[in-house]
């Protein structure tokens, strides 16, 4: 395994298409392809679907993306060695959403602390409304929060990661080697609907663009509770890739196809109140999501 092959994978899984990712990175498409093709025979496992609409990331690829960006990261946080900002110091105040805090902030605090050792981050998980009633009052500096979620006009964001929702359903059901299903096949299931950060209030949105009725068995704010019920048999469910892992908590598997029609991303991102000046503090953390999220790959 080689480190482009990596950085390859990841540009081509980022962007979902070998030419974007060709051209992010400045190299032929058939390199591209090439190492792709090198990488899946070395791990004996498929990482992507060819579509029609490009490159699909398989469970497989899906998985090995996470351990690709662990890889990609450990190198940059060696690069950084000799960059690590040990003059700069004061306080910033970060607002977070449950679903931020718990499957995408955890990995950048830690290189923001190895990169920032002296920068003091006060976190606080909160509510959108919450969230967005302390920015406003000057409570906090800024959040990382779910910026598909957000109403107020008087926020201005940057969205930093798209993350494509899917239908899940355990390993032996009907869907799990279908390509993608129909909205009125999923509502003839019994659907478990995620409460939490307002997932349930994007669900029925989505769905009332659709013919078919979803048949809601659960509605809960436990992610963890939807991915046992899913793998039990007990229904199904549409999340993000962001919330997925493979295997519930009894350690049985999760599969994951896509809706027959489109679904909204989920988005992740930063949220500031408009006009504000940025503080020293506020910089390095828009600078550190900037370099991180906006090169053609992420680590």
């Amino acid at each position: 395994m080689k480190l482009r092959q990596l950085k390859y994978f990841v540009a081509t899984a980022e962007t979902a298409q070998v030419s974007k990712a060709a051209s992010a990175l400045s190299i032929s498409q058939s390199s591209v392809t090439t190492a792709i093709k090198d990488l899946e025979a070395s791990l004996g496992a498929k990482l992507f679907q060819r579509t029609q609409q490009g490159m699909d990331l398989t469970d497989a690829g899906r998985e090995f993306l996470a351990s690709a960006y662990v890889i990609l990261g450990k190198l940059e946080d060696a690069k950084n060695l000799r960059h690590r900002d040990t003059d700069s110091s004061g306080t910033i105040r970060i607002a977070a959403s449950y679903t931020v805090m718990g499957y995408f902030l955890p990995y950048h605090l830690d290189r923001l602390r190895r990169l920032h050792p002296n920068l003091d981050i006060q976190l606080h998980e909160l509510n959108r409304d919450s969230i967005e009633e302390g920015l406003l009052s000057d409570r906090f500096d800024v959040a990382v929060m779910l910026t598909s979620n957000i109403t107020n006009a008087r926020l201005e964001s940057e969205t930093l990661l798209r993350s494509t929702r899917r239908v899940w359903v355990a390993s032996g059901h009907r869907f799990a080697q279908r390509r993608s299903i129909g909205f009125d096949e999923i509502a003839d299931e019994e659907l478990i609907l995620l409460t939490v950060d307002e997932a349930a209030n994007t669900a029925m949105k989505y769905w009332s663009y659709q013919a078919a009725k979803p048949r809601v068995s659960l509605r809960t704010s436990s992610i963890e509770a939807v991915r046992s019920m899913v793998a039990n048999g007990q229904g199904i469910t549409i999340l993000s890739d962001m919330v997925y892992r493979p295997w519930s908590l009894e350690g049985k598997r999760i599969a994951t196809v896509l809706p027959g029609s489109q679904v909204p991303t989920m988005d992740v991102g930063l949220a500031w109140r408009r006009g504000t000046t940025f503080s020293p503090q506020m910089d390095m953390i828009y600078a550190y999501f900037h370099k991180t999220f906006n090169s053609p790959f992420s680590a």
